[in-house]
C-alpha cells in the first residue's frame, strides 16, 4: 500500500509548485495549491525503471518501439474502452506544445479558434500567441453544475467561422466529466460545419465513481478522422517533468501535417527517460493509480465537510473528475483583486484565481487537492482564516 499521507518536502528542488513564488510575486513562504502537478512520488515501478536506465549511463537519442505503443494500448482499450491505430500515435513533449502545433498546423493567422470558457487557461494563450482569433462559447452554471450551450455554440462556430474547437474533456477547471450523449453533440455540430477537435484527455484517468470518461475520438470513425487526441503520463503519475505526452491522430493527412509542424519547430527525438518512465507507468500502475484514487475521494470529502463548516458561504462545484477543486466566493462580494489579495496575504496561499480561465472564472478560485491531507488541511484552515479576517 502506498503511504499518500507522507509529507515530501519538494523545496529547494528547482521545483515550479514551491520554489518560484518569489519570481512569480508571491511570499517566499506562501503554501501552494495552484499549479495541477501532485505531492505524491511517482509509483515505485517507474522509480525503480528510472534507476536503472540511470545506471546504463547513455542517455542519447531514443525512439519507442512496438512495445511502447502495445502497452498505451492496453492502457486505453481496458480502460476506456478504446484502442488507437499503432500508427496514429505521435510523440510530444507536452499536450500544450501539441495544442500550439496543431493550431500552426491545421489553421492560418487570423483563423477563428473555439474553446469553452472558464477554462485552462492556455487555451486562450495558445491561440492568441499564434495569432489566431479566440472564440469562446461560454459554459453555463445552472443549479451548481456546467452546460454547454449548446445553441450558443453552433452559433458562434458559424458567425466567426471557426476552423477548430480546442475540447477539455475532463475539463479543468469545473471538472465536469461530459456525457456519451453531450460529445455526439459537440461532434455532430463540428461535422456540419467542417470544424477540427483538439481533445484535451489528460485528466482521463481521474473519474469519481458513478461518471465515465468516453474518448472522442471513440464516438465513431467519422468521428475519429476528425479529431487530434491528446493524453499524457504526467498528470495519471504525476510525471510531467519528464516531458513525454501521447498524441493520436488517425486521419493520415492531419497526421503528416501536424508532424509536418513538429519538423519545422525542430523536435524530432523525445526524452529518454521520460519514454522509459511512461511505458513503467502504464505497464505497472494501475493499482497504484486505484490506491490514488481512493485518496483523492477521501480528500474531497473531508474538504467538503470542512467547507460546509468553516466556510458555508463558499460554494464548491460538485466535480466528476480531475483532482482540482473550483469553488466559489462570490457570496462574499469582494472584487477578484481583492478575493486574491486577502488569499494571499492573509491566508499566506497561492492558489489559481479564477479570472485567469476566463471572465467568466470571476469570483472562483481553483485549489489542487493532489497533497497529504494534513497539507491541504493546513490550507483550508489558512483559506477559512482569510476570509474570516
Amino acid at each position: 500500500m502506498t503511504n499518500f499521507d507522507k509529507i515530501i518536502d519538494r523545496r529547494g528542488t528547482n521545483c515550479l509548485k514551491y520554489d518560484f513564488a518569489v519570481e512569480r510575486g508571491y511570499p517566499t513562504e506562501v503554501l501552494p495549491f495552484w499549479v495541477a502537478d501532485m505531492d505524491f512520488p511517482a509509483p515505485q515501478p517507474v522509480i525503480d525503471e528510472l534507476l536503472h536506465r540511470s545506471r546504463h549511463g547513455i542517455f542519447g537519442y531514443t525512439e519507442p518501439k512496438e512495445d511502447y505503443f502495445s502497452v498505451l494500448c492496453h492502457w486505453f482499450s481496458t480502460r476506456h474502452g478504446w484502442e488507437p491505430p499503432q500508427d496514429s500515435l505521435v510523440i510530444t513533449p507536452g499536450v500544450v506544445f501539441a495544442i500550439c502545433t496543431a493550431i500552426r498546423a491545421f489553421t492560418h493567422p487570423g483563423d477563428a479558434v473555439l474553446i469553452s470558457q472558464p477554462v485552462y487557461y492556455p487555451f486562450s494563450l495558445a491561440v492568441k500567441q499564434n495569432h489566431r482569433k479566440l472564440v469562446d462559447s461560454t459554459l453555463v452554471l445552472r443549479d451548481d453544475h456546467y452546460e454547454i450551450d449548446f445553441a450558443d455554440f453552433e452559433q458562434k462556430i458559424q458567425q466567426e467561422k471557426v476552423k477548430l474547437f480546442l475540447l477539455c474533456s475532463p475539463h479543468n477547471p469545473v471538472g465536469r466529466v461530459w456525457t456519451r450523449s453531450e460529445l455526439l453533440r459537440i461532434a455532430e455540430i463540428c461535422r456540419r460545419h467542417h470544424v477540427l477537435v483538439v481533445s484535451d484527455e489528460i485528466h482521463a484517468d481521474f473519474i469519481r465513481k458513478g461518471f465515465r470518461h468516453t474518448v472522442f475520438a471513440s464516438l465513431s470513425p467519422e468521428i475519429d478522422a476528425m479529431t487530434v487526441t491528446c493524453t499524457a503520463p504526467s498528470k495519471t503519475f504525476n510525471l510531467a517533468g519528464l516531458q513525454v505526452s501521447n498524441i493520436f491522430i488517425s486521419d493520415r493527412e492531419l497526421r503528416e501535417k501536424f508532424r509536418a509542424e513538429l519538423s519545422a519547430v525542430g523536435y524530432s527525438q523525445p526524452n529518454a527517460l521520460g519514454l522509459f518512465a511512461a511505458q513503467s507507468a502504464y505497464a505497472q500502475g494501475g493499482s497504484w493509480l486505484e490506491e490514488l484514487l481512493f485518496y483523492l475521494e477521501q480528500n474531497l470529502q473531508k474538504t467538503k465537510a470542512f467547507l460546509s463548516q468553516e466556510m458555508p458561504r463558499a460554494r464548491l462545484i460538485e466535480p466528476e473528475g480531475t483532482y482540482l477543486l473550483w469553488l466559489d466566493f462570490s457570496d462574499y462580494g469582494w472584487t477578484d483583486a481583492e478575493l486574491d489579495r486577502r488569499i494571499i496575504e492573509k491566508g499566506n496561499l497561492w492558489l489559481d484565481s479564477g479570472h485567469i480561465f476566463g471572465v467568466s472564472g470571476s469570483g472562483f478560485q481553483r485549489i489542487n487537492m493532489a497533497c497529504p491531507w494534513s497539507t491541504l488541511e493546513h490550507g483550508l484552515h489558512c483559506l477559512a482564516k482569510a476570509l474570516r479576517s
